[in-house]
């Protein structure tokens, strides 16, 4: 029921990025969903790509500090009021939320909300009893 993640540690200096990017595109990886987050001296871009494995793989060849880890994502209408609806179930059981970042699709008019929690299963378990869509690699890799 989880989704792995790439955590992505980059100095904050101009051109890491753009570096990091190409190295997944010349590995025929596409970026689907990211999230960057900053400090004074370094970033960490979180992503979800097409081939994670193969994407660790091509970023320590090129030197970059990359772990996978596993997330949390949530199938839900794109419309007003679909993260409040979800947060409400979760806050219900006192699950916390360490950082989430989402992502749509225009043609299917669903989001995909990813987070990360204090505890994933618990969080997991939440959300099915709820009935909440939770997502699969399988789900996300084949939007």
């Amino acid at each position: 029921m989880f989704v792995k993640q790439l955590s992505l540690f980059l100095e904050n200096r101009s051109g890491r990025l753009g570096c990091a990017t190409h190295t997944l595109a010349e590995r025929n990886i596409n970026i689907l969903a990211l999230s960057l987050a900053d400090t004074a001296d370094f970033g960490i871009l979180r992503l979800i790509v097409s081939n994670p494995d193969g994407a660790v793989e091509a970023l320590k060849a090129a030197g970059f500090t990359v772990v996978i880890n596993e997330v949390v994502a949530v199938g839900v209408e794109d419309k007003p009021g679909g993260l409040a609806a979800i947060l409400d179930i979760l806050s219900k059981d006192d699950i916390n939320v360490e950082y989430m970042y989402a992502f749509s699709s225009v043609t299917t008019g669903r989001a995909a909300l990813v987070f990360r929690f204090e505890d994933n299963n618990a969080a997991v378990k939440c959300l099915l009893q709820a009935e909440v869509g939770v997502l699969k690699d399988v789900d996300v890799l084949g939007a």
